[in-house]
């Protein structure tokens, strides 16, 4: 396994072992007959090898093979035919990559190289079968994983993302990702136009997807950059505005806890923007004033507080007439 540098000493023979299965396996995703099983056993384990991110990117051609099995499913996207068995293959690709989106040795190199653009045509299917939305919630995962580090989306459970690689085993505070990887992160998003891809899937996806593609206009929202570009023409802004008036609409027919949250943590953030405060007065939908989400959120102690943060922010600097009754903006 001349391709792949060998890595520090290794306790157990066990260990050993298994260390050369995982070179075994890289090797084998160069060639395209052993390359499914490869990814296969190689997104089984992730988790356990802490270096695998770092080992998957130096290792010559691994990072081609992972494209080309992105690349090999275009064709199936539009019109839609993607199969379970293609998708879970891709997942597969995916999943490694997502690995080397949250490594820290390998994560402004990947965001450089402009890996997470290959993902963008998945996230722009609407298909609503199984393996599309599959495919689409992975790729967000990719996203997220890039920068996030999920911290805030913990209602996502491991079972609900079978393919979002749990925490780098190297990484055991957050606080120690360094600042700048976020707005490294902000600033690829922003260039390469992620939010009109996220509002389609707050628009239209499951609602698991949903739950993740708003979290990730809500990480965009809440780095100042991001927010300023949302609020910057009127027509980011009420594309936003529109997709969560939507949203909230839709949560008041068939309610979801986690996914009201970050809807109500985006709008809250939204409205620290003078104009988009502004705005908001006139257009922040009557269920986020009144009772409706009441029963949702009984327990939900954060986002209770974020709803009452969000009414009095829009109240504020309101003027009233001596009655108390707020007077229309003139």
């Amino acid at each position: 396994s001349h391709s792949v540098a060998q890595a520090g000493p290794v306790p157990t023979a066990l260990a050993q072992v298994d260390r050369e299965k995982i070179y075994q396996w890289i090797n084998e995703l160069s060639s395209p007959e052993t390359r499914e099983n490869a990814l296969l056993e190689l997104s089984k384990k992730r988790e356990s090898v802490p270096d695998l991110a770092p080992m998957l990117w130096h290792s010559f051609g691994t990072i081609a093979a992972l494209l080309q099995e992105i690349v090999n499913i275009y064709p199936s996207i539009n019109p839609p035919t993607l199969t379970a068995h293609q998708s879970n293959r891709v997942c597969n690709a995916l999943a490694l990559l997502q690995c080397v989106a949250s490594h820290p040795e390998t994560r402004s190199a990947f965001l450089a190289a402009h890996i997470p653009l290959f993902l963008y045509p998945f996230l722009h299917t609407v298909s609503k079968t199984r393996p599309f939305e599959y495919l689409r919630l992975t790729s967000l995962g990719v996203i997220v994983e890039t920068g996030f580090h999920r911290a805030g989306l913990e209602l996502l459970t491991s079972s609900d993302l079978p393919t979002l690689a749990s925490q780098s085993a190297g990484i055991t505070d957050v606080r120690a990702l360094v600042k700048t990887d976020e707005q490294e992160v902000i600033n690829f998003l922003l260039t390469t136009e992620i939010i009109p891809l996220c509002l389609r899937i707050m628009e239209s996806g499951s609602e698991l997807s949903k739950t993740v593609a708003t979290f990730i206009l809500q990480k965009i929202l809440l780095d100042d950059t991001g927010l300023a570009y949302i609020c910057q023409t009127y027509e980011r802004f009420s594309h936003v505005a529109m997709i969560l008036g939507k949203m909230v609409l839709q949560l008041s027919k068939e309610p979801s806890a986690r996914l009201l949250k970050h809807v109500v943590r985006c709008y809250l953030r939204l409205s620290d923007n003078p104009r988009a405060r502004e705005a908001l007065r006139q257009c922040l939908p009557d269920q986020l004033k009144d009772t409706t989400f009441a029963q949702v959120l009984k327990d939900d102690t954060t986002t209770k507080r974020w709803l009452a943060q969000l009414v009095k922010n829009l109240q504020e600097g309101q003027v009233t007439d001596p009655r108390g009754i707020p007077l229309p903006p003139q």
